[in-house]
């Protein structure tokens, strides 16, 4: 079993185990049409109507309705680019950014294919680059569970709960090696220019470590 050290209590230490994450999964796309003179549309082909249909699967949806462990997968766009500075041309080509982060209800391939089908459907030239950074995975409540929580409570005298929300971590690649949670510092800072955490809580992590392995090694999991 491992223990991540990321920083998932969002206000005090105690309060976030995360036995789980979603997966991230992003798009750029590009639409390729013909440009033309918005006075004569009939001799041009708007990219960007094609693109607006494309997106509507993935425009600030929810992709289904989560389950057990998850909260549904989301899907947003993050960026729509013409280049285009004239307000009279329509444009040879848009690109598209969007990102999906999904549970443990969808594979990312499965995504990719639904969508490409869709792409497929709306018609015209396109291009689509993927990048899956994250696959889902999620530890189920056991003892392992329970022993993090327990030890966790005896030292700040608070039961944290269990979530798989949030961005990615290096647990989904320990999670093919072993069944892996995450516990860590108070994160309000993270990657903030002047991120900081309370020294004291660093000392009362340590003694958190210490205690799970404590029970460990007595046999609680």
């Amino acid at each position: 079993m491992c223990v991540v050290g990321e920083p998932t209590n969002p206000s005090r230490l105690g309060d976030v185990i995360k036995n789980g994450r979603r997966g991230s999964l992003s798009c750029q796309l590009r639409v390729d049409g013909v440009q033309g003179h918005v006075a004569y549309p009939h001799l041009a082909n708007n990219p960007i109507t094609r693109l607006i249909a494309m997106l509507a699967p993935v425009n600030g949806t929810a992709l289904d309705g989560g389950n057990d462990y998850f909260d549904p997968s989301t899907a947003n766009v993050t960026s729509i680019d013409t280049g285009n500075e004239a307000g009279n041309i329509i444009p040879a080509s848009v690109s598209a950014k969007f990102n999906i982060r999904f549970n443990t209800e969808h594979k990312s391939d499965d995504l990719i294919g639904w969508l490409e089908e869709h792409f497929n459907r709306v018609g015209g030239e396109w291009t689509a680059t993927w990048r899956a950074s994250a696959q889902p995975f999620v530890t189920p409540v056991g003892s392992f569970t329970e022993l993090m929580q327990t030890a966790i409570e005896t030292v700040t005298g608070q039961r944290p709960i269990l979530s798989t929300s949030g961005g990615t971590s290096d647990a989904r690649f320990i999670t093919n090696i072993c069944p892996v949670a995450e516990f860590g510092l108070v994160g309000q800072t993270m990657h903030q220019v002047d991120e900081h955490v309370d020294a004291a809580d660093i000392d009362q992590l340590a003694k958190i470590y210490h205690e799970m392995l404590v029970r460990f090694f007595k046999g609680e999991s």
